[in-house]
């Protein structure tokens, strides 16, 4: 493993390690939005195993953030989440068939919605996480 690598993998743990509940999201969105970055740049380069594993990665990591919504406290929210996630995973099994570029796009432009929200109610939801722990 090269020095940049190592890197980048102590940092990525660290970050978990140090991470609460909000940032552990923020971290899985970001995630999701490198992965749709580097597939893109396999597709154009034509290296389709690159492209899948990648495109496989982040389905995983939106079927993670799928199985973290509280339909209990998040009601019609996680409903409504979890029809986009679905969506997320349908449209990226079908870029990664159709090597669609445009449609990883538009994966790409839903999660970062997704992210812009949550990155706007951080504190909100440290308060309910607060709550919640101490209840």
């Amino acid at each position: 493993m090269n020095a940049l690598q190592a890197y980048q993998q102590v940092n990525t743990q660290t970050s978990i390690t140090d991470a609460d509940p909000h940032k552990l999201i923020q971290l899985l969105l970001n995630g999701a939005l490198e992965r749709i970055n580097m597939a893109k740049g396999k597709i154009q380069a034509k290296d389709y195993a690159a492209k899948g594993n990648l495109i496989g990665k982040t389905m995983e990591i939106i079927s993670a953030l799928r199985s973290s919504l509280d339909f209990e406290q998040g009601g019609e929210l996680a409903g409504n989440l979890e029809a986009l996630y679905d969506y997320m995973e349908r449209g990226l099994l079908e870029a990664s068939v159709r090597n669609d570029v445009e449609k990883l796009d538009e994966i790409a432009g839903l999660l970062r919605t997704v992210k812009e929200g949550w990155d706007g109610i951080r504190e909100e939801a440290l308060d309910f996480l607060r709550q919640r722990d101490a209840g």
